[in-house]
């Protein structure tokens, strides 16, 4: 530990340091310099982390988008990947957590362009030099925002690695990675139909296309010898083909020929093939085929030869090849082709239907597939391994494709939960070449260059093609005007941002970030961008290292509100992290996010939840501030104090069991589990049961400090600031960041007496029945009463805890009998049986029998005409197969509960 980081350690404890705790917890007042005492102890390093730490545990942050701030899916990666990283540090884990930002290439350059139209400019009045200067400073003030919320997230990743996917080393990965694919024949430019926006005026990839429920029109009109049926009639004018099912008999014998068909004002040449993908029940079973204008039709094209006519331009406009209506817009040629089929008396009818409309998925603007010269990825196209061995593939040649599916089934990534293996099997295996090439000025520039030659003895031009990571020696070179696609930088984030491809070159005895590092232990993100990024991060690392980018993939589900809709800034229902953590403090939002929420699975997220978490830190707070105030000297607790009761065994032994069962679920990433066991602990073992014992049986505090320090230390991944404040009053030389997370070897331990757990745990079972029986027969709490309890083996026990069960059940006198009972036909003794044990209370001159006995009856006639209330409800036969599942289900539960109810009252009675 360097010199700097011990004397700050020191000045944390003489400056936080404080005699007493004060009675409410202001989160407000201590996160910020919290945090700053975090920072500046520099242990968000791994380089700086004390100790000999041999393994290591990395995350790479999924970098936030450069456009603004952060919402609450960000929040909720933020929270699950503290509370990793966190704990894996407290492991003793060499742990890193590298944040990042992502350029966001048309996301970025969309909203400047939207920022630019409220100052009646556009980027082609500004230039590609002014416009690129003025989205870089949107980018640094954005990225400085979402440096801050990350921050007042409580987030422990290491600043001094932060990167930025246009940073100068992840541009040179970026060309490195794309001059690799370039000579291995798996990068390629072609002419092939693409999704394309017209707004943006760039293309999309498959997955970057929305799709919006939509009524639309279904047009009928004569096609020759034919009658189609399609929602875009305007297209047909490109047709170059009619396709049918070679199965449906109907139009068999017209396969192969070729027809003219009119449409009054334009004419067209279509050939008639047979295509399995035509579904005969669709319209009249009859397709025409617009290879330009139909990822469908595109294939069926390339099968069968076909021209490719473009009739719809980049700008969204007819083009030329649509003769008549050429320059119109979409909409208004189709209004315009309509007409002119029912002038020829070529229309038939249209009708409403539902259809999926394409739209781009950052401006909603329908998207146009057509046929474009663009760059692709080619994903079935063999290369050779340079080295199979870490990607345990036998073959010397396999496909982008095929390893990234390799490396899921054969167990090498394990995805969580593992019901998305499917659907990523589902997306790679219908996967088609991924096009890398988009029209914006934002972004990596195409590492290509052309220039044309004269040949020395002709007056014929030579085209030159340059493919490189730097840039061309000589002079008329010309770099393609193209950037990539966002997600072909953002696929080697995880290596790209370890130094990749230099520090691949390293010595094997120099260490490096790639070799501590890499693979990553998990990367953590959203379940929706499974395929846009998780996907490519693997299908990059198989290629450009032969590894795998991360050895688990843990998906969180949607942030939804209390009425289960999708959080939308559009729909004006989303919370702002940063009000909330203002409202209620980062620990309640955190714990929010965390607990009661499963992976994979959407979970909602709202204000009174919030407030039910920060009354859960207020309890921590509050129990913390109890066991202070009770014992002398607030030194920490190293080993495990010796006992001195009952009381003291049993809750070392729940402390070991906890420990072992909390570090077991975040081993298996079932984090809602290990707060849940940790919350059952906490509040029902250590606040319910122990402190109030301790009130009794007095002089522990070494065992009160020790378990508050293991359960503090077990909460702080949780919520890291409230434990952290607290751990601040111990004499402690360390931050509770850096402690050693609790043993759980302990739990096992031989010397741990069993038999005495199950003695304490029958004297709670005795406790809660006289609780039980009070409650039920309505005994104030201030009033005492006697209890006889009659046990045959457990007397020398029961006697030996006699205070203590006094005290916790209220109890004025406690008699324990091994064979003689009270008569149970004395109407003011009440009884409870329980394992090992009979108990009965006297309540003479506690309650009024009489009084009592008209209550319970009046309770009982109540309920059960209420009971056959419900039976006639669930006999009536059209409610039972009418009504809702769940209605009718909690008409079963109300029926159930009722009759529970029914029974305890005659019982009482």
């Amino acid at each position: 530990m360097s010199i700097i980081a011990k004397k700050l350690i020191i000045l944390y404890y003489f400056n936080m340091k404080k005699v007493d705790l004060p009675k409410t917890y202001d989160a407000k007042k201590v996160e910020d310099g919290i945090y700053r005492q975090w920072e500046e102890s520099g242990f968000f390093n791994p380089d700086n982390l004390p100790g000999d730490r041999k393994e290591s545990f990395a995350i790479s942050m999924p970098p936030p988008n450069a456009t603004g701030i952060l919402h609450t899916g960000h929040v909720t990666m933020l929270a699950i990947e503290d509370l990793m990283i966190r704990y894996n540090r407290m492991k003793g884990k060499k742990t890193l957590w590298l944040p990042g930002t992502d350029h966001a290439a048309i996301a970025t350059q969309t909203k400047v362009e939207k920022l630019l139209a409220k100052e009646k400019l556009s980027r082609q009045k500004l230039g590609r030099e002014k416009f690129l200067r003025r989205v870089d400073q949107f980018v640094a003030d954005s990225r400085d925002i979402i440096r801050k919320q990350t921050k007042r997230m409580g987030s422990s990743c290491d600043w001094s690695r932060e990167r930025f996917t246009l940073d100068e080393g992840l541009t040179r990965a970026v060309k490195e990675a794309f001059v690799r694919m370039y000579d291995d024949g798996l990068i390629y430019r072609g002419h092939r139909i693409v999704n394309w926006c017209p707004r943006c005026q760039s293309t999309l990839a498959d997955d970057e296309v929305k799709y919006k429920n939509q009524k639309a029109k279904l047009y009928y009109f004569k096609y020759g010898l034919f009658e189609v049926a399609t929602t875009r009639p305007e297209t047909k004018i490109g047709d170059t083909a009619l396709a049918v099912n070679p199965k449906d008999k109907r139009y068999k014998k017209y396969i192969g020929q070729k027809l003219d068909v009119d449409f009054g004002k334009v004419k067209v040449q279509v050939k008639v093939i047979g295509d399995e993908a035509v579904d005969p029940e669709f319209g009249t079973g009859v397709v025409g085929v617009t290879p330009a204008h139909s990822q469908v039709d595109y294939q069926m094209a390339e099968k069968n030869k076909l021209l490719v006519i473009q009739v719809i331009g980049q700008d969204g406009k007819m083009t030329e090849n649509a003769g008549p209506y050429a320059g119109m817009s979409v909409e208004k040629c189709r209004e315009a082709f309509l007409n002119d089929l029912k002038s020829a008396g070529l229309f038939i009818k249209e009708e409403e239907i539902d259809n999926n409309l394409s739209v781009c998925y950052r401006c909603d603007t329908p998207v146009e597939p057509l046929t474009s010269d663009q760059w692709f990825v080619a994903v079935d196209k063999p290369f050779k391994l340079k080295d199979k061995s870490k990607l345990g593939w036998k073959k010397d040649t396999a496909t982008l494709k095929e390893l990234a599916i390799h490396v899921v089934k054969s167990g090498k990534i394990k995805i969580i939960p593992e019901r998305f293996e499917k659907v990523y099997f589902h997306w790679l295996e219908n996967l088609h070449d991924w096009c890398i090439s988009r029209q914006i000025w934002y972004g990596h520039r195409i590492p290509v260059w052309q220039r044309s030659q004269k040949h020395k003895n002709t007056k014929t031009q030579k085209q030159e093609i340059y493919v490189g990571v730097n840039n061309p020696d000589g002079e008329g070179w010309i770099q393609d005007e193209d950037t990539l696609d966002t997600w072909f930088s953002s696929g080697l984030w995880t290596f790209s941002t370890l130094g990749w491809p230099a520090s691949a070159k390293a010595s094997a005895g120099e260490a490096n970030d790639l070799k501590l590092y890499h693979p990553t232990s998990v990367m953590e993100t959203g379940y929706d961008i499974l395929f846009f990024w998780v996907a490519r991060m693997i299908i990059m690392t198989a290629y450009c290292l032969n590894n795998i980018p991360f050895k688990v993939v843990y998906l969180h589900g949607m942030v939804r509100t209390d009425e289960g809709a999708k959080m939308s800034k559009s729909l004006d229902n989303a919370l702002d992290p940063l009000k909330v953590i203002e409202k209620y403090g980062t620990d309640a939002l955190r714990l929010s996010m965390i607990l009661g929420v499963t992976p994979g699975n959407d979970f909602k997220l709202y204000d009174e939840k919030i407030a039910g978490y920060r009354n859960f830190v207020n309890k921590l707070w509050n129990i913390s501030r109890f066991v202070i105030q009770e014992v002398g000297d607030l030194k920490l607790i190293k080993g495990k104090p010796a006992v001195k009761t009952l009381a003291d065994e049993w809750i070392l032994n729940r402390l070991d069991k906890t420990a072992s069962e909390v570090s077991k679920n975040l081993d298996e990433f079932q984090f809602s589990l290990a707060g849940e066991t940790l919350e059952q602990f906490t509040w029902n073992d250590f606040a319910d049961w122990y402190l109030e014992i301790a009130k009794i049986e007095k002089n522990k505090d070494e065992i009160l400090l020790y378990v508050l320090q293991n359960i503090l230390k077990m909460w702080h991944p949780f919520c890291p600031f409230v434990t952290e404040e607290i751990w601040s009053h111990f004499n402690s030389d360390k931050l509770l960041m850096i402690e050693e997370w609790p043993k759980t070897v302990i739990a096992r331990s031989k010397a741990t007496k069993q038999s005495h757990v199950a003695d304490f745990e029958f004297i709670q079972s005795i406790i809660t029945a006289i609780r039980n029986l009070r409650g039920e027969n309505k005994v104030e709490p201030a009033k005492l009463v006697k209890a006889t309890v009659v046990s045959k083996n457990k007397k020398d026990l029961i006697e030996s805890q006699t205070e203590i069960i006094k005290k916790l059940a209220r109890l004025e006198e406690l008699n324990v009998e091994t064979g003689h009972a009270p008569s149970p036909q004395d109407a003011n003794i009440i009884s409870a049986i329980i394992t090992g044990a009979e108990i009965y209370l006297d309540l003479s001159g506690i309650i009024d029998v009489e009084a009592e006995k008209k209550r319970v009856a009046k309770e009982i006639a109540e309920t059960e005409n209420y009971i056959k209330t419900i039976e006639a409800k669930l006999a009536n036969k059209e409610f039972v197969e009418n009504a809702p599942k769940a209605i009718v289900d909690k008409e079963k539960e109300k029926l159930a509960g009722q009759k529970e109810k029914l029974e305890k009252l005659k019982n009482n009675l």
